[in-house]
């Protein structure tokens, strides 16, 4: 079904490549709208100025001003997006925009709201045409908007309208900060002789550049011969001479991977928060988001460099290279492809491999991360219900909207995408013996499609894979990308002196539960599917109250099924709905809760040589 889908998505495509952008004649074959009773007729381009103030940033409220000039229908239609690229949920990001107000040559116009995210304004034939509105902004993500009295922060379709048949129209943006001392940070180009003006090609390029404003940390550093920079947002425990090094090794490991960095400049924002992790990936920088401790201990810091690999090889895998879904963005609804586990799980699979490329850590810490990804999928009940091609192509509607039955029913393109790139990338190496490996498809991929930007579909996708390969994988595919089967880990691990080991890390019976302390309550909010608490009529949202009588909780918890056995029947008290329950409930064997990729006993010499040349460290390393 998501191969038909994903057709009909291309055929649409197509129509809108095939039809010109330069008129408003085509709208009412592109656009969603409401019938008109007006026509259209060519016009020249209007120039196109936003400007963006917040003169009380404390709150929350961006003054957004578009001004228009030279724009000559009766009629203007104006659209905010209801997602971003990079994050596949549809966010309705027209539901913080308040006070709209137009105006033509100074004089008050009429308007309407057509639909969700669609605005109408009657021009009356005015010279210049403005519009003004404000922006609520309280919600600190990579995606999404942050005014307060410390810094502004706005992502372009959060913020911007589109204006129809107008988006390939160089648009300037002018910031006007609430203080002097605020600078303004964006990878976009200035406006010679205009404070904090800035020009964007087209809408696009506006949506792809987000924009810092206020006292943030300013460093720059070059990198094969191109400027960067890096704003920090927000107090931490960080070292910079630390990050900006790894940066580099991380920038030269992957432009040495492609062939060079394909933009003039890059800029990295980074916000400091609380307990946040995040990123988000544009064309000439990115957005990230970090907890602003977790820079000393070792393993945080790390994690904290596979999210910045992560979102820069972004550049290429998504940004240039990317599913016939995103050739052409349709900013007012979801944009489906099956091919989500090639854009986030393969660069999921890089953000591991990079940094020990890079020499940031070693095999051993490289293995190690991976075996806890693997422990992750492995303890995912939903990897048995739900295809990796149905979850790339049902992130719209779950991957972002998690709910108590979500693991038992889903499984993340980026884990399982991760997991198959693993699988495929130790095919490619065994076959070829490491003269060939996923980098080969990677870079096949950028020369065909992302130096052009031409979008590829799932079955070109996969036709590069099997060339690279040089074997038909119609039966791989099949298997783990549009089935359920269990991924077979040792058979791809063997050649390489490597297997999977499953270890239980705690002895006690299995329950089947996942408890959270909160407002003094034991709250159940997790329920394994087919577990000893499932089938006794225990549900997410419960309250538990004891065990044969005795109170517990959930740092108690484990202890107390240490005290039985598999298949003892235990009393297990809850308040359902209100109502007091007591189930008894027959516990269950032990499941492995944690997986570990370790040497196999007596290596041959082939499996050490395929070690070798994959990791570029001895198999007795891992001893």
């Amino acid at each position: 079904m998501s191969k038909f889908f994903d057709l009909q998505l291309l055929s649409i495509i197509a129509i809108k490549q095939f039809i010109t952008k330069n008129s408003y004649l085509h709208l009412q074959m592109t656009e969603a709208t409401a019938p008109r009773t007006h026509t259209y007729t060519k016009q020249t381009a209007p120039t196109i100025h936003y400007r963006v103030a917040m003169p009380k940033p404390e709150t929350h409220l961006f003054e957004v001003t578009l001004r228009l000039a030279g724009y000559l229908s009766p009629v203007l239609d104006l659209k905010l997006p209801v997602w971003t690229p990079g994050s596949y949920l549809v966010r309705e990001y027209a539901r913080h925009l308040q006070d709209f107000a137009a105006f033509g040559d100074d004089k008050p116009l009429n308007w309407q709201k057509i639909s969700k995210n669609h605005w109408q304004v009657e021009t009356g034939n005015a010279s210049q045409v403005t519009i003004s509105y404000r922006i609520f902004a309280n919600e600190l993500s990579v995606r999404t908007n942050h005014l307060d009295s410390t810094h502004g922060y706005f992502n372009g379709a959060a913020l911007f309208f589109r204006i129809p048949g107008w988006e390939e129209q160089p648009i300037q943006i002018t910031v006007v900060p609430p203080y002097p001392q605020w600078q303004v940070t964006t990878a976009l180009p200035p406006v010679p002789k205009k404070a904090n003006t800035f020009c964007a090609s087209d809408f696009d390029i506006l949506v792809d550049n987000p924009f810092e404003i206020g006292l943030h940390q300013l460093h720059h550093f070059d990198v094969l011969g191109k400027p960067h920079e890096l704003a920090i947002w927000g107090k931490g425990n960080y070292q910079v001479q630390q990050i900006i090094a790894d940066f580099k090794k991380i920038i030269e490991v992957e432009a040495q991977m492609f062939g060079g960095l394909p933009y003039e400049r890059y800029v990295f924002l980074l916000h400091l928060f609380a307990q946040a992790y995040g990123g988000l990936e544009h064309k000439n920088c990115c957005s990230l988001i970090y907890q602003r401790f977790g820079f000393r201990d070792r393993e945080k810091y790390e994690r904290f460099i596979q999210l910045v690999a992560h979102e820069f090889f972004h550049l290429w895998n998504v940004k240039r290279i990317r599913p016939k879904a995103f050739e052409v963005f349709d900013y007012d609804q979801e944009n489906y492809t099956p091919s989500l586990w090639f854009c986030e799980g393969t660069t999921s699979y890089y953000d591991l491999l990079i940094p020990l490329r890079a020499g940031i850590y070693d095999a051993k810490s490289f293995l190690n991360y991976m075996s806890k990804e693997i422990t992750r999928y492995e303890t995912t009940p939903g990897r048995k219900v739900q295809p990796l091609s149905e979850s790339s192509f049902d992130a719209w509607i779950k991957l972002y909207r998690q709910d108590a039955n979500s693991s038992n029913s889903q499984m993340s393109y980026y884990l399982k995408g991760e997991m198959v790139s693993f699988l495929l990338d130790l095919l490619i190496r065994s076959r070829h013996r490491n003269q060939q490996s996923l980098d080969d498809v990677i870079r096949k991929m950028w020369h065909q499609f992302g130096k052009n930007e031409i979008g590829y579909t799932p079955a070109q996708l996969q036709e590069v894979i099997e060339l690279i390969t040089g074997i038909d994988l119609t039966d791989f595919f099949k298997r783990y990308i549009d089935g359920i089967e269990d991924l077979p880990f040792n058979e791809y691990l063997e050649p390489f002196g490597l297997q999977l080991v499953p270890e239980k890390e705690e002895e006690e019976p299995y329950l089947g539960i996942r408890v959270n302390t909160e407002n003094g309550k034991e709250i159940i909010k997790f329920v394994a599917a087919g577990s000893p608490a499932q089938l006794a009529g225990i549900d997410p949202g419960d309250e538990l109250l004891a065990i044969d009588g005795l109170r517990v909780g959930t740092n108690g918890l484990g202890d107390r099924l240490k005290d039985y056995q598999p298949q003892d029947i235990i009393q297990v008290t809850i308040f359902h709905q209100d109502e007091l329950r007591t189930l008894p409930v027959t516990l269950a064997s032990p499941l492995s809760g944690k997986y570990q990729l370790k040497a196999v006993e007596n290596p041959s010499p082939t499996q050490k040589e395929n070690f070798a040349g994959w990791l570029g460290a001895p198999l007795t390393t891992l001893r």
